[in-house]
């Protein structure tokens, strides 16, 4: 049967390769979360490789891979559409035809990939089947190296935007064999982790090809059996190590679920403050000395503003902190999306100011050239100078990241300062509704914990709010569109740096470099 489905999907014409490279696309996504449907991603990605036999030239291949692109990014990250709802009059008209840009250009990565893919041509159909598997399997390690290539890319061009990286399709807690395998990026990272899970769908493509070989069962089935290896090693991990926690430490994350089209309203200001006062003070365990807020909390700017700035640390326990983000402001044309550390007295103790911020979102890039407005609204947010590490008396050393600051692998800690003992995540999800995004965030922000060896605390306005301990164990949790809070003593960091924090991302690109030239050298066996 796999080898009728390879034949029928490689004998199509143009434009039906193009439909099923979309169809593929968007299917693929299904193993994203929150949904989690691992075994589409086994079928989205030999059809994808299996369409790629019938491509005739490098621009049948380019137009292939940025099909599938297109359909996997516009289906992904339909969410980002919510955000222009929010203010439908001014930017409801915008909604799609941002997304289906945002798709269409995302695409283009995936066409290289392809085109990297079709520098190993197919074998002639005349081959015989062991030329063929053998080429499929070379075609297609190339294909898992090329493909964590490009998630690695996007971590860092323009800016960055590494959305969605295949490795999160394990994030489903309700498997342990999930969170085993997810060990795996203490190691080799989220983008070896996103090559390993490419690879092991990738490889049943041979099976299509040539369905009784031996050795297309082998390549099949041996990378599902390492993949179940690192889980059951990453299980056995987690449970050598139960979460321990930090002496004197609890935090009260506040989560006040307030629609954005709401919060921002002049009527609603003043009682969102006195809300968050309630939620942050209403039956607090007396040994909570810690109050957490989220990104944008309130609308006030609260280095200016000393009658609200007083008014909120009231949240705060006596001889407390409490850690809110709120705009700040230098001047009236620069202004910041910051975190502050304040004491119950109202005393600023430190802030941090956001450094990579969202383009479109919080700031329009070349906008000297384009008339357009950030959907928040503001003036537009200027850059804070670094990431840095915040050292406050009576709290362990923390990295702040704000909103997506989260996502982006081994760029988390400041490099050069004291090592944090946690960090700290305030985010405003509500821009995304009930919509796939929160949950897509929540899932690669976690991935940070296991990396790094350092536990997360993440505060969303309308969830996900958790502690993550270093092994992505969530230890306390607030869903999506839930109000209330979580009250949580803050979990130790590992002893030792994982080996993702000695070397970063270089580990992985080593290892899809040595998985390219594998897949150049069967190539070489089989011409």
């Amino acid at each position: 049967m796999i080898a009728t489905i390879a034949a029928r999907v490689g004998a199509l014409g143009r434009w039906g390769r193009l439909a099923t490279a979309f169809a593929a696309g968007a299917i693929a996504t299904a193993a994203l979360p929150p949904y989690h449907i691992i075994p589409a991603l086994w079928l989205a990605l030999p059809v994808l490789l299996w369409l790629l036999e019938g491509a005739s030239s490098w621009r049948g291949a380019l137009a292939i891979g940025w099909a599938f692109g297109f359909g996997h990014c516009l289906v992904g990250l339909s969410w980002i559409a919510q955000a222009f709802y929010v203010d439908a009059e001014m930017f409801g008209l915008l909604a799609w035809p941002a997304v289906i840009g945002l798709a269409f250009g995302l695409g283009i990565f995936f066409a290289i990939v392809t085109l990297i893919t079709q520098a190993i041509p197919p074998a002639p159909a005349a081959s015989a089947d062991a030329i063929r598997a053998g080429r499929m399997a070379a075609r297609a390690l190339l294909f898992a190296a090329a493909w964590m290539l490009q998630e690695w890319t996007r971590n860092w061009i323009f800016t960055g935007f590494p959305w969605n990286p295949m490795a999160t399709i394990w994030s489903e807690t309700s498997t342990p064999i999930g969170l085993g395998i997810q060990q795996s990026v203490s190691v080799i990272g989220t983008f070896g982790l996103s090559l390993l899970t490419v690879g092991a769908a990738a490889l049943i493509a041979p099976l299509g090809l040539a369905p009784r070989q031996r050795a297309s069962v082998v390549w099949a089935i041996a990378p599902i059996g390492l993949l179940a290896l690192i889980g059951v090693a990453g299980g056995l991990r987690v449970a050598a190590h139960p979460t321990s926690y930090v002496a004197g430490v609890k935090l009260r994350l506040v989560q006040p679920n307030v629609p954005q089209a709401e919060k921002w309203l002049p009527e609603a200001r003043e009682p969102l403050l006195l809300d968050y006062i309630h939620l942050s003070t209403t039956n607090r365990p007396p040994d909570v000395n810690v109050v957490v807020w989220g990104e944008s909390s309130v609308s006030f700017l609260l280095d200016r503003d000393q009658p609200h700035r007083e008014l909120a640390t009231m949240a705060a326990p006596q001889n407390g902190l409490l850690i809110a983000g709120a705009d700040r402001a230098e001047s009236e044309t620069r202004i910041f999306n910051s975190l502050y550390v304040m004491d119950r007295s109202g005393a600023v103790l430190s802030t941090y100011d956001k450094f990579h911020l969202v383009p479109f979102g919080e700031y329009i890039p070349f906008a000297d050239y384009l008339p357009l407005q950030q959907l928040t609204g503001t003036l537009g947010f200027s850059s804070g100078p670094a990431l840095r590490t915040l050292q406050v008396p009576g709290l362990p050393p923390f990295s702040p990241l704000i909103c997506y600051e989260a996502i982006f692998p081994g760029s988390v800690i400041a490099p050069g300062e004291p090592r944090p003992q946690w960090m700290l995540n305030l985010t405003n999800d509500s821009w995304f509704g009930t919509a796939t995004g929160p949950y897509q965030h929540f899932a690669t922000a976690r991935l940070r914990a296991i990396e790094e060896g350092v536990p997360l605390v993440r505060n969303a306005n309308t969830g996900i709010s958790a502690v993550v301990d270093p092994y992505g164990r969530i230890v306390a949790r607030l869903g999506l569109n839930k109000r209330g809070v979580v009250d949580s003593a803050l979990p130790e960091r590992l002893v030792s740096l994982t080996l993702f924090a000695r070397l970063g991302n270089g580990l992985s690109l080593l290892i899809a470099t040595i998985i390219s030239c594998a897949a150049l050298v069967m190539y070489r066996r089989t011409r």
